[in-house]
């Protein structure tokens, strides 16, 4: 069985495909992506910033104060819409971003003239600061209007913040920073991890069955002396040894990086959130990774035993990644807690005990749960990967 898995791991090491995604993408490729993700974003929101708006205005001759101000921003360019067209055809077309339409009843008097309602036409599926940029020159003449019906009913300061807000709820949050992100952010993060462990057990699997396969060096490792449960203990080993090292690249990853951007950036925040989490933290979260690393490898295994080729089993494979997915999303859920039956639940019990550690609101006593429960399906879906391996009508269809 050693002897399998250290001829195994050997090959293993000279396939540069297979070294990329256990090592590669989880230290330099999945900061790189999530930075540039940021990066293009910033961009993206920096363009809308700064892109100059295209607008027309409906009914000007009763506002002319507040359409001389639009007109003289740097931000905004005037064009001209004929009167009675339509305006939500005239936006959607593209002729302008924003059309404004300004009623008869528009003053500085709102004693007088009641609440105004100035009606804003644009398309707002995108990326777009029209309601930004319009609230900063509109809530001039609010504030104006406001501050005078103020003066005329002699309210002092207290007076008017009572008439603003009458009633204000106080929010005193009892949740520390660590527990409002990790609620968060603390989601997502078994969602990349559980696919890089993934990802970094297909690869190894899809060769060391199908790939056995197509070469033609299955039926010499058949006929050797060695048994076949060993056989398929060495394989699986090795595809489980490089799930698990796919794990604790991506949790030291997540860890160190998360150190070098609270440091080298000096984001106070970043730096009081990941120094809140602690060693033992991360060493569960590996832990707990293991038994679903080995389920991976039993499945991947399984299904590459079964394939008559390398390209096949990577279609056999491929759905896998969904039936990750669905257990993860599960976690994200409103109202799914690491209690009761969902400890027991594969896959999204995992999910929810790394964002209970990420939060630091783990109830420790769940571990048994989660590792039970994960252990037991692991070793089934092994001793059903030793009963297949051991059919001829599997491994030479």
């Amino acid at each position: 069985m050693w002897k399998v898995m250290l001829k195994e791991i050997k090959e293993l090491l000279r396939d540069r495909k297979t070294l990329f995604f256990m090592v590669a993408l989880p230290i330099l490729v999945f900061p790189l992506l999530i930075g540039l993700v940021m990066f293009f974003a910033g961009k993206a929101v920096d363009k809308a910033e700064n892109k100059v708006l295209d607008y027309a205005v409906v009914g000007a001759q009763y506002a002319p104060a507040l359409v001389e101000d639009l007109a003289a921003s740097d931000l905004f360019n005037q064009v001209m819409i004929d009167e009675g067209e339509d305006i939500a055809a005239f936006v959607k077309s593209e002729q302008a971003d924003f059309v404004l339409v300004i009623p008869d009843n528009f003053s500085e008097d709102a004693l007088q003239s009641g609440q105004i309602e100035l009606s804003l036409y644009l398309n707002d599926a995108g990326l777009n600061m029209v309601r930004r940029r319009l609230d900063q020159i509109v809530d001039v003449y609010a504030e104006r209007s406001q501050q005078k019906a103020f003066a005329s009913l002699e309210l002092d300061e207290t007076q008017q913040q009572a008439l603003i807000e009458p009633i204000v709820i106080k929010k005193v949050d009892v949740a520390d920073k660590r527990e409002n992100w990790g609620e968060k952010i603390g989601g997502m993060i078994p969602y990349f991890i559980f696919m890089l462990c993934l990802q970094g057990a297909m690869i190894p699997a899809t060769d060391l069955g199908a790939g056995e396969k197509e070469r033609g060096t299955l039926e010499t490792l058949l006929i050797s002396p060695i048994e076949r449960h060993k056989l398929v203990l060495g394989k699986f080993l090795t595809i489980a040894l490089a799930g698990a090292t796919s794990a604790l690249i991506t949790v030291s990853s997540m860890a160190v990086w998360g150190l070098v951007i609270s440091q080298g950036m000096a984001i106070k925040m970043v730096s009081e959130f990941m120094s809140a989490i602690n060693a033992i933290d991360f060493v569960l979260m590996f832990l707990m990774l293991v038994p679903v690393v080995a389920i991976f490898s039993a499945v991947l295994l399984s299904l590459s035993i079964y394939a008559r080729s390398f390209k096949e089993a990577q279609g056999y494979m491929t759905p896998l990644v969904f039936a990750v997915i669905v257990p993860v999303m599960l976690a994200m859920l409103p109202g799914v807690e690491l209690k009761g039956g969902w400890a027991w639940v594969p896959l999204t019990n995992v999910a929810l005990a790394i964002k209970e550690l990420i939060k630091g609101t783990m109830d420790y006593f769940q571990l048994f749960a989660i590792f039970s429960s994960t252990a037991v399906i692991a070793g089934a879906l092994l001793y059903f990967c030793v009963f297949w391996f051991n059919k001829e009508k599997v491994l030479f269809r």
